[in-house]
């Protein structure tokens, strides 16, 4: 199966008050650079990256890892218009697995079971981590055409809540598919309870 897998890593990160996407990890990766090695861990496909202009650094580091870089002109717009971007530049494929670069805590058994669920013959994928829906999505051909025509900031959602029947829901023991990095204090480690 030809599944994509999207990195979006095309916004303007202003609550972070630097370039979250560049900010090191402990262990000296930055954070956009851990999420697509996860994303390298599981999918043996090509792994899109959707950049803003002028993130030439960023897109440099993509590229060194071994990602295709796609430049979103209109990222500005937000997270629905790079969405469009990437599917755009994919082209035809079985099926696309969406993940966020300021998501850098999701396992990479989080992103084989949702690849996998849509190797099944699932349409619409999620993990869910106490009830609550997070990332990577996987969305399957069938919804191309809805994600190119994406626009503004609201991404895959409404595709999603517009086919809740349909939806696979994967339950998971994952708490970094709830987890996107914002500000600097969201850096620091989770209180799980």
């Amino acid at each position: 199966m030809n599944v994509v897998a999207i990195l979006l890593a095309a916004g303007s990160a202003s609550r972070f008050g630097s370039d979250k996407l560049l900010h090191a990890l402990p262990h000296e990766v930055p954070i956009a650079i851990q999420a697509a090695r996860h994303l390298q861990a599981v999918v043996a496909g090509k792994i899109l990256v959707v950049v803003r202009p002028a993130a030439d650094e960023l897109a440099r580091k993509f590229r060194a890892e071994g990602c295709e870089v796609v430049v979103c002109e209109n990222a500005a717009e937000g997270m629905g218009a790079s969405l469009a971007c990437a599917v755009r530049a994919a082209g035809p494929a079985d099926a696309y697995l969406v993940a966020l670069g300021d998501m850098p805590f999701i396992r990479s058994s989080t992103i084989a079971a949702v690849r996998d669920a849509l190797a099944g013959g699932a349409l619409l994928v999620a993990p869910y981590f106490r009830a609550r829906r997070g990332h990577p999505v996987g969305l399957a051909a069938k919804f191309r055409t809805a994600l190119e025509a994406l626009e503004g900031d609201e991404g895959a959602k409404k595709i999603i809540s517009t086919n809740e029947k349909i939806l696979v829901k994967i339950p998971v023991g994952d708490p970094g598919v709830l987890r996107d990095i914002d500000t600097p204090g969201d850096l620091a480690p989770p209180i799980v309870v």
